[in-house]
């Protein structure tokens, strides 16, 4: 809507007071939009300027590291160059990111801002004509920006809102956000565009610009929230995540609303008893954060997510075009010969390794020949399976055999072999049987999953490859029912099956019967991968439900425990505060460190530290404190009895209302009356022995859950990973002495405390952050990285590492 010329958004007037005012947004002018967005600028800017000679000095370092242990004198000399240029730009390069963050603004103000992260680039028969260094740089800027997004969702998610009401309520997503991750990433990259570094040393330095960069960004996050928030800019937004967030529930409550209805008013009493969270808002409240391993179990894909996994794809099709390129039919008798030796391994021989063959006597078999011949390995492995089991349960053992993956090719191969002699498989079927090997390859190397749900799933390779030459969406489809079913197989096994095989909730034997339904029944209909999907699902759903009551039952229990713990710390650092220092009587010592300080745990837990009775219950502290100083001043006296009894009735109402014992409490009465009866007669009282008070304060402070100093002391190591710590996801599991796991349920900020469960959502401790550390390198405990990944995207990431190293190795033997 236009008026006089001028354009109206709907949003916040800067200086307006959100607690006077019935509405949270109000009308404001295009001056006022330019001016947030000036301000927005300025702080991102700001942001950049501190962190960015950090980041790019750490990477300066880590080049030179790398020259001092050169293998050659050519390389060293290189990175050397490399590490002089680095210098050499640093300001330049600054000021050149800080300005593509600047011009980032613009561009949103002109609604042309559509920031993406490149793998669009990188799809059709664009593919086969794309540099290999762009496609790495790619996929790191994809893999930080994935990563990021997720870690940041709350506070990108209500920066967005805001951001919206200055584009005229348009819609922000990422990619036009000003401020989010990819916007730091593509800037990095034009930065980068134009300076003569290799790709090995640009992919370092995106791994120091994601630690030292993109891991500060919730900082600049939350000093553009408060901004706007002062600016009355949605002022009471509640985190609100929608359908296509992951963790999202299927319904809404009226907890997920968003608070800012312009309709809305509050006449509630400063003075209101704060109740503590319900069971239902404390779900709502964690359900976004457990997204992580919650939207594993069942298979769903964020956006993000399938972006993520097909950039990935991808970039695998095009490194394997790089390392079998103008590769010819492979002959099946030579392949069989050449896989051999091979037998009593897992690992498959790689393609390029086989000996080539008369091309002109070979006869290539089609696809459809192939899933043929597939067919009867699939009918070998079914009864390969029952005769495993049949023999386990007689030698009351519970280990399966590993189905070895080269065992699969290499039948694949004698099969063709048997019925032609001249048999052949043409390189693009090569590249499939090739990915599917390293897909499962990968499975039986996965830490995450134990070691009888990996042999169970590994007779699952013959059914996935044949699925992969009649389905070319197996592939190309991250939801593909048969991608998601392995996803869900692999969840459920790491979730509640033990590395001594032992299991929760029959799972095992679900696993077990879900595997074999599909040896048996999958002829060439891949509808039997959904129905399976569906039931397996159905399965682990209700197994969830039950686990996650208990799991939340365990989590209101210790995020209770953190608040009183908490306000024990709060309350403990609020009395030494005004008794340290100072003289203090041994009467009036233990009534303030124990009584007393319940007394105020209370009033800060139901109350609120914003609360009148928080207020009066200190001031009570202070007026004791001051009748006990000895008076000379009549005037003093004077008012010294007038405060005295106030300060005794309400001590006694203090004690009354925790429940304290009377006698205690009225011999503790009667020494404070006795010690204010001296100060009136000017009288010093005795203080508290030292050894005494200094029992007493260690007392007080062990109750509070302050830990002794000497403890407390953090090493550089220790510090650096506490501080990693940080930015873990609820989700995560860690691997602890015996093969133990325990899965990160809840994590406390302030107080630095992991909520840890088992395999069955039960509490087993709430770890502080430094005796984590301490136990990771002592080598105690472990995090199980990329446990709150999808099996799938992790396999794919393993599949890219391992064709980028024999990329490496090809272009080394070719130099």
């Amino acid at each position: 809507m236009e008026r006089h010329g001028t354009r109206m958004h709907n949003s916040g007037l800067p200086g307006v007071d959100p607690k006077s005012s019935q509405y949270s947004a109000v009308t404001m002018t295009e001056q006022i939009v330019i001016q947030h967005l000036k301000q927005c600028r300025d702080l991102t800017r700001g942001f950049a300027y501190r962190v960015f000679p950090t980041f790019w000095r750490q990477w300066c370092k880590q080049v030179m590291e790398l020259a001092e242990q050169a293998k050659s004198n050519k390389d060293q000399v290189g990175l050397y160059e490399t590490q002089n240029l680095l210098a050499a730009v640093q300001q330049a390069a600054e000021q050149e990111f800080c300005q593509h963050l600047a011009n980032g603004y613009v561009k949103f103000k002109n609604k042309t801002l559509n920031t993406l992260t490149g793998e669009e680039r990188f799809s059709g028969d664009i593919l086969s004509l794309v540099e290999h260094s762009d496609l790495e740089e790619t996929i790191a800027i994809t893999s930080i920006t994935h990563r990021a997004d997720n870690f940041f969702a709350e506070q990108l998610w209500a920066l967005q809102q805001r951001l919206a009401l200055l584009n005229d309520g348009d819609k922000i997503e990422e990619r036009s956000n000003p401020a989010s991750p990819v916007q730091f990433c593509e800037a990095l990259r034009k930065v980068l565009s134009h300076l003569d570094v290799d790709v090995k040393t640009k992919i370092i330095g995106y791994k120091v610009f994601d630690q030292d960069v993109i891991g500060l960004l919730d900082g600049l996050y939350a000093e553009l929230n408060d901004y706007l928030i002062r600016q009355n800019l949605l002022p009471n937004l509640r985190f609100a995540p929608n359908a296509d967030s992951p963790g999202n529930s299927a319904g809404k409550t009226a907890g997920d609303a968003v608070a800012d209805d312009p309709f809305e008013t509050s006449d509630a009493v400063e003075n209101q008893v704060e109740q503590p969270p319900s069971a239902d808002s404390l779900e709502n409240a964690q359900q976004f954060q457990r997204r992580a391993s919650d939207k594993l179990l069942s298979g769903s894909l964020s956006p993000g997510d399938v972006q993520y996994q097909t950039s990935l794809l991808n970039a695998i099709r095009l490194l394997q075009t790089h390392v079998i390129q103008h590769m010819p039919a492979l002959g099946a008798a030579r392949y069989a010969q050449a896989t051999a030796s091979a037998v009593d391994t897992v690992t498959a021989a790689p393609i390029a390794a086989v000996p080539a063959a008369n091309q002109a006597s070979l006869q290539v078999y089609s696809p459809t020949q192939l899933v043929s011949v597939l067919d009867n390995l699939q009918v070998h492995a079914v009864n390969t399976t029952q005769l495993a089991l049949a023999s386990i349960h007689s030698a009351n053992t519970d280990a399966l055999p590993v189905q070895a993956v080269s065992d699969v090719s290499r039948q694949m191969m004698e099969q063709i072999a048997s019925e032609n002699e001249n048999g052949a498989v043409d390189a693009g079927d090569m590249q499939t049987i090739d990915l599917v090997g390293m897909l499962f390859e990968y499975m039986l190397s996965d830490e995450h999953l134990p070691d009888s749900v990996k042999a169970l799933l590994s007779y699952l390779h013959t059914p996935f490859l044949k699925i992969a030459f009649i389905d070319k969406d197996f592939f190309e489809q991250p939801e593909h029912p048969a991608r998601v079913l392995l996803n869900s197989l692999a969840e459920a096994g790491v979730r509640w099956v033990s590395n001594d095989g032992s299991d929760q909730y029959d799972i095992f034997t679900k696993i077990k019967t879900t595997v074999f339904r599909l040896l048996q029944e999958f002829k060439n209909d891949t509808r039997i991968f959904a129905e399976l999907l569906i039931e397996f699902n159905a399965y682990t759903h209700n197994v969830a439900r039950r686990q996650d009551l208990m799991e939340r039952r365990a989590l209101e229990k210790a995020q209770g425990e953190e608040r009183l713990r908490e306000a024990k710390i709060q309350v403990n650092t609020e009395v030494r505060k005004r008794t340290d220092g100072r003289d203090m009587p041994s009467a009036v010592l233990l009534l303030l460190l124990q009584p007393w300080s319940d007394f105020l745990s209370f009033i800060l837990l139901r109350y609120g530290e914003k609360s009148e009775s928080w207020k009066r219950s200190l001031h009570i502290v202070d007026d004791l404190l001051w009748t006990l100083e000895p008076k000379t001043r009549q005037d003093d006296k004077a008012r010294q009895l007038e405060v005295q009894d106030q300060v005794l009735r309400a001590l006694e109402r203090g004690f009354e209302t925790i429940g304290y014992e009377q006698a205690k409490g009225r011999k503790l009465l009667d020494a404070v009356s006795s010690l204010q009866r001296m100060a009136l007669l000017s009288r010093k009282a005795e203080p508290a022995p030292a050894p005494m008070r200094t029992k007493l304060e260690a007392m007080a402070a062990e109750k509070a859950g302050h830990m002794l100093s000497g403890s407390q002391q953090a090493s550089a190591d220790e510090i650096k990973i506490v501080d990693s710590l940080k930015m873990v996801e609820f989700g995560t599991w860690f691997e602890f002495e015996g093969g133990k796991r325990l899965k990160v349920a809840w994590y406390n900020k302030k107080t630095q405390h992991y909520m840890l469960v088992d395999q069955q959502g039960r509490k087993v401790s709430l770890a502080g952050g430094l005796q984590l550390a301490r136990d990771m390198l002592a080598g105690k405990a472990k995090i199980i990285v990329g446990s709150t990944k999808p099996f799938f995207e992790r396999a794919l990431e393993n599949i890219y590492h391992t064709l980028n190293e024999r990329a490496d190795t090809l272009k080394v033997g070719k130099a």
